[in-house]
């Protein structure tokens, strides 16, 4: 059968490594991370093979010229929107929208309560490079992102880089570089503003 092993906090790593989500070295870690879980995947399906058999169509698959595989397919990249909130770090392969967002849930009847989410990853490294403070957290909270503020230091404003403010070249990129090492799909959003021409969208 067709599974789909993928990946997700992608972001929060790239966080931790300092390294941005729009630069040359995060495309090359994304492909030597998945050429990683793909290969260590096909392997654990040809050691299932061998045991249970191939999948019935492996005869007449690109397979064919290999070893045998159980699963037609193993990796994919979904959204993982609702198990990231679960798991609590960043979903997919995406950059995290916001920094700090407050998320409106419905309750009972026409009952909302807010939610106010901050990204752990943020708030860890902020605290350890020392450049936290309450002020810093309601600016981020109020405009999701730390560009420009000038608390924070440059290189880090380059790492804590979010989704809206990546060209859509970058995020292209990102996806090419996953889907090089992804048997299904790759789930990715390329934000535009809402000053995007049709051409905008043509282009990525």
């Amino acid at each position: 059968r067709r599974i789909g092993l993928g990946v997700m906090g992608f972001a929060d790593m790239l966080f931790k490594l300092k390294i941005p989500y729009n630069s040359e070295e995060a495309l090359e870690l994304a492909g030597k991370l998945m050429k990683f879980i793909n290969q260590e995947g096909h392997k654990a399906s040809e050691e299932l093979a061998k045991l249970r058999g191939p999948f019935p169509n492996w005869p007449n698959s690109i397979y064919k010229n290999g070893k045998p595989l159980r699963n037609s397919t193993v990796t994919t990249i979904a959204p993982t929107g609702t198990i990231s909130i679960i798991g609590d770090c960043s979903s997919g392969i995406e950059p995290v929208f916001a920094l700090a967002y407050i998320h409106k849930a419905k309750g009972s009847g026409d009952q909302y309560r807010t939610l106010t989410i901050a990204n752990q990853t943020f708030v860890e490294i902020t605290r350890r490079e020392g450049f936290y403070s309450d002020t810093l957290a309601a600016k981020v909270l109020e405009h999701g992102s730390v560009a420009g503020l000038t608390e924070v230091p440059d290189t880090w404003q380059k790492v804590f880089v979010t989704a809206p403010e990546i060209k859509p070249s970058w995020h292209v990129k990102m996806q090419a570089a996953f889907q090089k090492y992804t048997d299904n799909g790759v789930s990715k959003t390329i934000n535009l503003p809402n000053t995007a021409t049709r051409d905008d969208v043509a282009t990525a």
